[in-house]
C-alpha cells in the first residue's frame, strides 16, 4: 500500500509575485482546506512517530504523514490549531543550533522567518507533535567530510533530545542532498527513518533512510492534491 508523506515548509501568507521560494509557503487558509479534504476523504493524518508501524507493515489503515522542514514559528501558529481540530498529528524537523533564531541559511536568498523558540518547541511536543532532526545547522551534508557529517546528525539528535526532552527518532536531509554514507551514519545514530525531497509516495517496501515525500506547494489546487493522495500522479515525479 502507498502511503503519502506530505513534505510542508512555513504556512503563511505567501509573499508576492517572483519572490524566490515563494512555492514553499502556503497560505493558511489552503492548509485548512488541505486538512479538512483529508478528514473527508477518510484519512488519518499522522506525525512520523505515529507513522512508524504503518511505515513497518504492522498495521494498515488510510493514513497519511505530515511533515514540515526547518521548524518555522508560523509552523506553530498557523498549522497547529489546524492539525489539532481534526485530531492530526505532524513532525516538525528542527535545525538544533537555530532554535529561536531565523534561517540563516537562506540568508541573501529569501526573507528571513523566526524559527521556533524552546518554549515553542515543547508547546508543540506538549501537543502531542513529533519532533525530528534536519542537522545542526541545515548543512549540505554532501559538502562535509564524514566526520562533521557525523556530528552534524549525531549531535542534532542529542541537543534535541537533550533541551527539549522528548525523543527523536526522525531525521530529513537539508536541501534533499545525501550519500549512502549519510544514510548509514543517520542508521547508526538511532535514526528510524530519513526522509528525501525524492517526491513520491512511499511503502513498507522502501528503504527507510530515503524516504520520498508528496510535495505540497503555494500553487497546489483541490484536484492536484487529491491526485497526489490517491493516485500516481506524484510517483511519476520521482
Amino acid at each position: 500500500m502507498k502511503i503519502p508523506i506530505l513534505m510542508y515548509h512555513q504556512i503563511d501568507q505567501p509573499p508576492k509575485r517572483g519572490t524566490a521560494l515563494r512555492g514553499l509557503i502556503v497560505a493558511p487558509s489552503s492548509f485548512a482546506w488541505q486538512m479538512r479534504l483529508l478528514r473527508l476523504m477518510g484519512f488519518q493524518g499522522l506525525s512520523m512517530r505515529d507513522l512508524e508501524p504503518y511505515l513497518q507493515g504492522k498495521k494498515q489503515g488510510k493514513v497519511v504523514g505530515i511533515t514540515f522542514d526547518d521548524g518555522y514559528q508560523n509552523n506553530l501558529d498557523n498549522a497547529l490549531p489546524i492539525l489539532r481540530k481534526h485530531g492530526f498529528t505532524a513532525t516538525c524537523y528542527a535545525v538544533s543550533s537555530m532554535i529561536g533564531r531565523t534561517n540563516l541559511w537562506d540568508k541573501g536568498k529569501v526573507a528571513e522567518k523566526p524559527l521556533m523558540t524552546l518554549e515553542n518547541w515543547r508547546t508543540w511536543r506538549d501537543a502531542g507533535m513529533d519532533i525530528g532532526s534536519h542537522t545542526r545547522t541545515h548543512a549540505d551534508l554532501t559538502t562535509l567530510n564524514l566526520e562533521d557529517s557525523q556530528v552534524e546528525i549525531s549531535e542534532s539528535k542529542r541537543e534535541l533530545e537533550e533541551i527539549i526532552g522528548c525523543e527523536v527518532h526522525h531525521f530529513c536531509y537539508p536541501y534533499g542532498l545525501f550519500t549512502l554514507e549519510h544514510s548509514t551514519q543517520i542508521k547508526e545514530a538511532g535514526f528510524i527513518t530519513a526522509a528525501t525531497t525524492r517526491r513520491g509516495r512511499t511503502s513498507s517496501e522502501d528503504d527507510f533512510y530515503s524516504l520520498a515525500r508528496v510535495l505540497i506547494a503555494q500553487s497546489t489546487n483541490p484536484v492536484q492534491f487529491l491526485l497526489k493522495m490517491i493516485s500516481g500522479y506524484e510517483d511519476r515525479r520521482g
